[in-house]
């Protein structure tokens, strides 16, 4: 049995868009969703797409540049931002969600310039869709004053440049996604807040999927008081609820204030990578945190911290698989080299731990404990299967043990030093350690 074909509708022409009069008149149009911006346009107020519309570069250097006090692109469903400058004040929102309809469909958001948050949230309504990022760089953005964070382990969590949050408490509420190409802030010019954040809705609660996060430089300050014990942020964070199979650090990653952490991990992580430095400068500024579930770890290039009580890399909760690290050296007094609280198959360190600090406060789930500057420890409940490392285990405080071991270990190698206390004047001694 043969079935007639409907006749397919003609295509549509987008339409070309060169001031903003032109494009809040065509954004009305039921039959052009193809709008392509032509230049920058100036004093553009809040945007509303509808369902299936697009907003396209023209030609480089089209963008668009909202009036001040103002948000920017609000999005609906199965729209399209590609290849924009899209400029708001830093502490609004260049581009938004509503949550009045149940699904995304897909939202695409592709080669843009941003100053200003980038905000996915789903609530209200909202319980489904798919997120794609493919390029985008938020240069300026401060959500310092985004009453709504995440929560866990005894603190809040600022939300990011970018923020991507699954906010449903069913767990069957799930947002899909595929982020690449993500940076923010600049060297000496951080974003204020957080810098990359992907959360769902707690432990239980709605869930974000995503086959891959993939971030360039990213530069971030939470400007949080020195002393503040139950707020943090991070440079990319990925918190609970949130399920991604590879997350790639290509770029720095670098933060510059009080509880800022580089990398965190609440979350469900198969493979993480980070292919370049990480470093903090603030205090309680955690290198690499985990708190989630996390397969494999693997930093291949330095992590440096400077900061009061700025561990290296901890596990404090959650569960770990193998930890590989290229060289790790913290500053601070109280600031660990690596701690580790849970049982953990492996930790590799190719180049060394060193230590330069003495006995410290630091940020410990939510409270301020005292910590020396300990190379490695193993805490109670801490086991580690097997340790290598190469290029020594130092410690430069007076009378700070390069190893606390009160957990358990394998098999336990050291190549390339193994010393405690002022060493700056002697050669690093060649020692192996077994238990």
């Amino acid at each position: 049995m043969l079935y007639e074909q409907a006749p397919r509708n003609p295509p549509v022409s987008p339409a070309v868009i060169r001031s903003v009069q032109d494009l809040m008149t065509a954004l009305e149009l039921p039959d052009v969703p193809d709008l392509r911006i032509e230049g920058l346009l100036e004093g553009v107020p809040t945007l509303r797409l509808r369902p299936g519309q697009a907003l396209r570069a023209a030609a480089t250097g089209a963008g668009l540049r909202f009036l001040p006090g103002h948000d920017g692109v609000r999005l609906c469903r199965d729209n399209a931002l590609v290849g924009l400058a899209l400029l708001a004040d830093p502490d609004r929102r260049a581009v938004f969600n509503t949550d009045e309809l149940p699904n995304l469909g897909r939202l695409s958001l592709s080669a843009l310039r941003v100053t200003g948050q980038v905000q996915i949230l789903a609530a209200g309504a909202l319980r489904a869709g798919h997120v794609d990022v493919d390029g985008l760089d938020i240069e300026a953005a401060d959500t310092r004053l985004c009453s709504e964070r995440p929560r866990g382990f005894g603190v809040e969590v600022l939300q990011g440049a970018f923020t991507l949050w699954n906010r449903q408490q069913d767990s069957t509420s799930v947002i899909s996604a595929r982020l690449k190409g993500l940076s923010a802030g600049r060297a000496g010019a951080p974003v204020l807040g957080g810098g990359i954040l992907v959360s769902g809705g707690g432990f239980e609660g709605g869930r974000v999927v995503a086959t891959v996060l993939e971030t360039g430089v990213v530069h971030s300050h939470g400007m949080i008081a020195a002393g503040t014990a139950d707020r943090i942020s991070g440079g990319v964070f990925n918190a609970h609820g949130a399920f991604v199979g590879l997350v790639r650090n290509q770029g720095t990653v670098v933060t510059y204030g009080p509880n800022d952490m580089v990398l965190d991990n609440w979350g469900t992580v198969n493979d993480w990578i980070a292919e370049a430095p990480l470093t903090s400068y603030g205090p309680s500024a955690i290198g690499v945190v985990n708190f989630g579930t996390l397969h494999a770890l693997d930093v291949r290039a330095p992590i440096e911290t400077f900061g009061q009580g700025a561990r290296g890399f901890n596990v404090y909760d959650g569960k770990l698989g193998r930890a590989l690290f290229d060289r790790i050296t913290t500053h601070g007094d109280g600031a660990v080299g690596v701690q580790i609280s849970q049982p953990i198959a492996r930790l590799v360190v190719r180049r060394g731990i060193e230590t330069l600090g003495g006995t410290g406060p630091s940020l410990v789930k939510g409270r301020m404990a005292m910590l020396s500057a300990t190379g490695l420890s193993i805490k109670p409940g801490g086991m580690i299967g097997e340790v290598e490392i190469g290029g020594g285990l130092l410690t430069r405080g007076p009378g700070i043990p390069p190893l606390e071991l009160q957990g358990e270990a394998g098999s336990f190698r050291v190549s390339g030093g193994f010393v405690g206390g002022p060493v700056a004047e002697e050669e690093a001694q060649s020692a192996t350690a077994a238990r």
